[in-house]
């Protein structure tokens, strides 16, 4: 990576729970963000309501480069859908 870490604070809403993932709204109107519940650090049972917050970074786009494989794979699941 070019450029240090600059870790950013992140809150958000949690919206959706489900089997294998947790939904959150992102505060300051910042997005939407899904992971899967093994990611989630918590002592307490989730309930849609909860705060959540995490430290997040900016990402980077690591060359100029497609990756064809990828490409291919996105293509095949839009032609599945």
């Amino acid at each position: 990576m070019k450029y240090g870490d600059k870790l950013v604070k992140m809150q958000g809403i949690i919206v959706k729970l489900s089997d294998g993932s947790v939904s959150m709204d992102l505060k300051g109107r910042l997005g939407y963000l899904t992971v899967p519940m093994r990611m989630l650090i918590t002592d307490y049972e989730l309930k849609v309501g909860q705060e959540v917050e995490f430290n997040i970074s900016f990402p980077e786009v690591m060359s100029g480069e497609v990756n064809e494989k990828y490409v291919s794979n996105i293509k095949k699941n839009n032609r599945d859908k």
